[in-house]
């Protein structure tokens, strides 16, 4: 907060938030970005585009544009650099991000985070009893929005990874819980000598294996519980937050189950530090206590997971907002 800030305004702003982010959702669910080229348009010829009504569509629209999410010259509309990140065709879409976060699953789980603050579960379970990812796999639908929406949250640490790691030494590389393989397609391109597992729920892997890429093996299993092929590096991005600490024991050690000797493991996620503000890292963490048992970490807390798993963290790349966590089998 500024020096000539008011006490207040920070409150107001949050507690206010959700009203722009709701029109982000509703315009994201919508494809408004999609219908809005190169020339600015009305509202009007939007709606009649899309099908909703013209005047709410201008009230919407202008409320983004009053947050920096498209342009308003008073009459018509037109694309910004953020709005570009809504159309489904922009490299890094970050439209099904947006979908995701307006899915009514999504917004009843928030509904009852007092619930998760009262008793530490996660409050989707008020919701769904399966959990997230059951549901998700329960509704296919749903579930591919949530598969791109994180391939659209992580095309920066894709991008990054294979920059900040050398890859050159590794024969096999495995994505553990991949999603549909784009993290392992950019590192094997590093690596042009290596070849590629990806592992991951079987649902998932039939979608991913429609790239066919011929370096890449496509291997259908739960990580908690099926064999994981050998492999002399594993990387697994944003996977573990998802789980809590006994969860993701479990999960590393039926990975190290499998591995050779003196495998490595790469972990891309977020690291929290205690005397941080303004950190992302630390509003993710809130999106694991309403939607997940898993949560964000300190770098003491990941060497404590890893180590109960079978593996020493032996140091720290920063990548972007994200570290990559190198860890040895022991």
């Amino acid at each position: 907060m500024s020096p000539e800030s008011p006490p207040g305004r920070e409150v107001m702003h949050l507690a206010v938030a959700y009203w722009a982010s709701r029109c982000l959702h509703v315009v994201a669910e919508l494809g408004v970005a999609d219908k809005l080229g190169d020339e600015p348009q009305t509202a009007e010829s939007l709606a009649r585009a899309i099908g909703v009504h013209p005047q709410a569509l201008h009230r919407v629209l202008r409320s983004l544009a009053n947050h920096g999410i498209f342009v308003h010259d008073g009459e018509r509309f037109a694309h910004n650099a953020e709005s570009r990140t809504l159309r489904s065709d922009a490299p890094g879409s970050m439209r099904s991000l947006a979908r995701m976060m307006g899915m009514k699953v999504h917004w009843d789980a928030y509904r009852e985070l007092d619930s998760a603050v009262r008793t530490g579960q996660a409050s989707i379970e008020r919701v769904t009893a399966s959990g997230l990812f059951s549901y998700l796999s329960e509704h296919p639908q749903e579930g591919r929005i949530f598969d791109e929406a994180m391939e659209g949250k992580s095309s920066m640490a894709i991008a990054l990874v294979p920059q900040a790691y050398d890859f050159s030494a590794f024969q096999t590389i495995g994505d553990i819980g991949g999603g549909l393989g784009h993290l392992l397609y950019a590192v094997l391109e590093k690596a042009p000598r290596a070849k590629g597992v990806l592992f991951e729920l079987p649902d998932v892997v039939a979608r991913a294996r429609a790239r066919n890429v011929a370096r890449v093996s496509y291997v259908g299993g739960d990580f908690f519980k099926d064999p994981i092929p050998a492999c002399d590096l594993y990387m697994m991005m944003t996977v573990l937050h998802d789980w809590s600490d006994a969860q993701c024991e479990a999960i590393l050690k039926n990975l190290r189950a499998g591995a050779p000797a003196k495998a490595k493991l790469l972990l891309i996620e977020g690291i929290v530090d205690p005397s941080a503000r303004d950190a992302m890292v630390l509003d993710v963490d809130i999106e694991m206590l309403v939607m997940t048992t898993g949560r964000e970490r300190t770098r003491a807390e990941w060497e404590s997971v890893l180590s109960r798993g079978g593996f020493r963290l032996t140091r720290i790349v920063p990548v972007g907002p994200s570290g990559i966590i190198e860890a040895e089998a022991v």
